[in-house]
């Protein structure tokens, strides 16, 4: 069943609550839109298989809630994933502003030091914008990040998002390469860096 697949890559889709991260979700996995979708509890998951340069990879997708109080999620949330989409609302300028915030739990809880990051800026069918499109790519450009506006209710830019995600995720040496090729053995990290930080991969050259 598995024939042909690359490999197995974790994706998050982390923001604030309300930002249209589950409706994001939805439309590239099912390429449906609701409306009425209710606030994600605690965490969704859903995998997709997708081709990118030749390459299958299956996807596994966590979605997650934007609440405070469901914070308690977090670090096994983040373990081991090899990609992030961090969405903000275009309509809702504090979904900008708390950006930083969510990339210092990236920083915190990620165990994977090349992670790849995608900034989307989400719900530019909307009149009533608050957030320039220069900003936004303002910001990914100082933190390194990937960048896309997009619409999950119109479609624009969320195939998109996903696709180049994983494409820059597959061209990052070490960052999948390692788990599938050893049955998921890597390099003790203990020796790699100091206590605490982010747990760093050496790729085998």
């Amino acid at each position: 069943m598995d024939d042909g697949i690359l490999t197995t890559l974790k994706l998050l889709i982390i923001g604030e609550s309300g930002v249209g991260k589950s409706s994001l979700l939805l439309r590239f996995t099912e390429d449906k839109f609701d409306p009425e979708l209710a606030a994600t509890i605690g965490v969704d998951f859903k995998v997709k298989t997708v081709a990118v340069d030749g390459n299958r990879a299956k996807l596994a997708i966590w979605d997650t809630a934007g609440q405070e109080r469901f914070r308690t999620l977090t670090p096994s949330y983040y373990r081991g994933a090899q990609g992030v989409i961090l969405v903000y609302d275009v309509t809702k300028r504090d979904t900008f502003s708390k950006l930083g915030n969510w990339l210092n739990e990236l920083e915190t809880y990620c165990t994977k030091n090349e992670m790849v990051k995608m900034l989307v800026g989400n719900k530019i069918d909307k009149e009533n914008r608050e957030v320039d499109r220069n900003e936004g790519l303002k910001f990914a450009r100082k933190h390194s990040m990937l960048f896309i506006e997009a619409s999950a209710k119109t479609r624009d830019g969320v195939q998109c998002a996903f696709e180049e995600l994983v494409e820059k995720i597959i061209q990052t040496p070490g960052l999948w390469e390692n788990d599938t090729r050893s049955q998921g053995v890597q390099l003790s990290s203990t020796d790699q860096q100091p206590a605490g930080s982010c747990a760093r991969y050496c790729s085998l050259v």
